[in-house]
């Protein structure tokens, strides 16, 4: 089960392929973003997944909603996956699982990341939250569905 909407999420520190660690409450404080758990870097789910967020990436950076992949793969890994799918945003290698864990997103006794996404609000708290280990394409519709945007990306005008 992961994390409640309304709950705190977890601070953490983790390396980035951004080329720096990043600090959850330092370098994201104050701003929404979307934290998308994975199993594992070049398999087809998380390729389509990650190729999904990273389609509809305009619509997050126009409203100014990074987006992180997490997995436990190591750096070397995640440069090549994020180079080969030309990803516009950045992934964070987890390889202990202490963050996987506190976001509650480890599948239990293998120990590889389920696939869940959270949707953080700009106090970090978790606004929304997708888990479907078999349903990569949908966690980008739910996401765009909870900022209210339709899934053809367009932004919707009110």
């Amino acid at each position: 089960m992961p994390l409640n909407i309304g709950d705190q999420a977890p601070d953490f520190t983790l390396p980035s392929t951004e080329g720096s660690s990043l600090q959850l409450s330092k370098q994201l404080a104050g701003k929404s973003c979307i934290l998308y758990f994975y199993p594992k870097d070049f398999t087809q789910g998380c390729t389509a997944e990650s190729c999904d967020f990273r389609d509809h990436w305009p619509v997050f950076e126009g409203l100014s909603i990074p987006v992180y992949g997490i997995s436990r793969d190591g750096m070397e890994s995640h440069h090549r996956f994020r180079a080969e799918h030309k990803l516009p945003f950045h992934l964070l290698s987890d390889q202990k699982g202490d963050t996987i864990r506190a976001y509650k997103a480890m599948l239990p006794l293998v120990g590889i990341p389920n696939r869940v996404t959270y949707l953080l609000d700009s106090e970090h708290r978790i606004k929304a939250v997708y888990e479907s280990l078999f349903g990569a394409r949908n966690h980008i519709k739910e996401m765009l569905q909870q900022i209210g945007v339709p899934s053809s990306g367009s932004i919707q005008h009110q």
